[in-house]
């Protein structure tokens, strides 16, 4: 069940007994032959690889790849590869190949940015990263984000167009209950939105032990079909052309 949240206060909680960092995408991003038409960034949480196939993110990005427009762009990243991530739609933006992004191409960019716990955070703070060059963002997508010490997640920057938040409020690690704009004249805040574990638990695969032991609902917002289905919704609103979103809407 959905419903809107109130105020909310978070701690990061950073754990785990010696977990090993992972790598971020080998490589520098490509030019495609093409020009790129959208730039899908999704962050995973803690300490989880980009190809994780377990994890929401890494999930709806190949669900994305079945629907995306030609020309679109889908990578996932660790959360502690947001520099990584920044810098590959700096290039992917870059039609003109100068190394330098004009006014033009900075107004031609169709950014989604989507993440869970620590990677939730990780979109945000991109997203201001980007403000701070006047790239516009079209959606962010936060799933139970957690903040490292260092960062503000709550506050949606006026880059983006619209943003939206859902969360789980149970257990060690629980998600941010309410995100607000910046300028509520150029952001859209689309929801806060309140998924419970303890009244629809949901099956997991692939998860470790520390994650069932320790923060069991958390873990759940990762891999819940239905919450991720969302998600994907939101997503496919923002790619589909005008002429098949219209086809949808039923005749009078």
């Amino acid at each position: 069940m959905l419903r809107f949240a109130g105020p909310h206060t978070n701690l990061a909680i950073v754990l785990l007994l010696g977990v090993p960092m992972l790598g971020a995408p080998s490589g520098p991003v490509k030019h495609s032959p093409e020009p790129v038409t959208y730039v899908l960034v999704g962050f995973v949480g803690g300490f989880v690889r980009h190809t994780n196939p377990h994890h929401g993110p890494v999930m709806v990005a190949k669900k994305i790849h079945q629907f995306a427009p030609q020309g679109s762009h889908i990578q996932v990243y660790e959360n502690r590869h947001r520099k990584t991530a920044y810098r590959d739609i700096l290039h992917l933006l870059d039609t003109n190949r100068d190394g330098i992004l004009s006014a033009e191409e900075k107004s031609k960019a169709r950014i989604i940015l989507f993440g869970q716990s620590w990677g939730g955070s990780a979109v945000v703070t991109l997203a201001r990263e980007l403000d701070r060059i006047d790239i516009p963002v079209m959606l962010t997508v936060q799933v139970d984000s957690i903040a490292k010490p260092w960062q503000q997640h709550d506050v949606i920057p006026e880059n983006v167009a619209a943003a939206v938040n859902f969360y789980q409020p149970h257990g060690l690690l629980h998600g941010l209950q309410l995100i607000r704009a910046a300028d509520d004249s150029k952001t859209q805040i689309l929801g806060n939105y309140r998924f419970d574990y303890k009244e629809n638990p949901v099956k997991c695969d692939g998860m470790s032990w520390i994650d069932r032991a320790l923060t069991p609902d958390h873990m759940q917002s990762e891999c819940d079909p239905h919450l991720w289905g969302q998600v994907e919704t939101l997503v496919r609103e923002r790619l589909e052309p005008e002429s098949e979103k219209l086809a949808l809407v039923p005749a009078p």
